[in-house]
């Protein structure tokens, strides 16, 4: 169904490879256009648990391709600010699926690629990664991704990295908070499925509704207000059938229902 990209299904795991591996993965009109589909189809899929995007090839991904932004260039106004929002609706419909996404970043993971790996919940990356908001060196400015990249590594780091378009280290990225986890190359597909197994083990809705109460909390003034947020969230799931499937299993001593114990 899509050109620029394979689904792979493995269980309860889908793993999105990004499949233009001659331009290291770097997105045009179209492989926006279908991650942002299949971002849509797997995230309304109840058989998929875990999202892990990935990129075929020598690199997860060098972020936008040149030809398309040679293009761009010379387009108006108008048309550039259709393609801006459309990859910014990209990034919002990874960066907001309702179940755990997981980055699986090797080689370059540059500009758009960099926001990539911050759009999804977890980032695993290879020793031998390198990230950077390289836009400055183009004229240009990281906008789309700067929602994500700000929440991984603060303004006060964003305020260095879009500026200088400086390299970044795997062992950096990780130490700014952009990347979870850092694993020799030969070790990448282990540690991803060390994170994957661990998100399985949770309850699918609990996962739902904790991305929804980080986006609901973070940045709040601790007040009456907020407490009282909190507060009707756990209430509300202390009641469903997941939380009390968790509960007894876990006084039973076996593995809840939705690990297939």
């Amino acid at each position: 169904m899509f050109t620029t990209l394979d689904i792979e299904l493995d269980g309860p795991v889908a793993t999105i490879w990004m499949n233009r591996p001659e331009r290291h993965n770097a997105f045009d009109e179209i492989l926006i256009a279908e991650l942002t589909a299949a971002c849509v189809a797997l995230d309304g899929d109840d058989d998929v648990r875990v999202v892990v995007l990935a990129g075929r090839g020598k690199s997860f991904s060098a972020g936008a391709d040149l030809n398309w932004m040679k293009r761009a260039a010379g387009n108006g106004l108008d048309e550039n600010l259709d393609d801006a929002r459309r990859l910014a609706r990209m990034l919002r419909t990874l960066a907001e699926l309702k179940k755990p996404s997981v980055a699986r970043v090797h080689g370059a993971a540059l500009g758009g690629g960099m926001g990539l790996a911050a759009a999804c919940d977890i980032a695993v990356a290879a020793s031998d990664a390198v990230f950077a908001t390289s836009e400055v060196r183009f004229g240009i400015i990281p906008a789309a991704i700067s929602p994500y990249v700000l929440r991984a590594i603060g303004a006060r780091q964003a305020t260095r990295y879009f500026q200088t378009g400086e390299r970044i280290a795997a062992a950096r990225a990780r130490e700014l908070g952009l990347v979870h986890e850092v694993a020799a190359p030969e070790e990448l597909d282990a540690a991803v499925r060390s994170v994957v197994d661990a998100l399985l083990d949770g309850g699918p809705a609990a996962q739902s509704a904790a991305k929804e109460l980080i986006r609901a909390v973070d940045g709040q003034m601790i007040n009456e207000t907020l407490v009282e947020e909190t507060a009707h969230r756990i209430a509300h799931l202390r009641a469903t059938p997941e939380a009390r499937e968790g509960i007894a299993a876990f006084l039973e001593k076996r593995r809840p229902g939705w690990t297939g114990g």
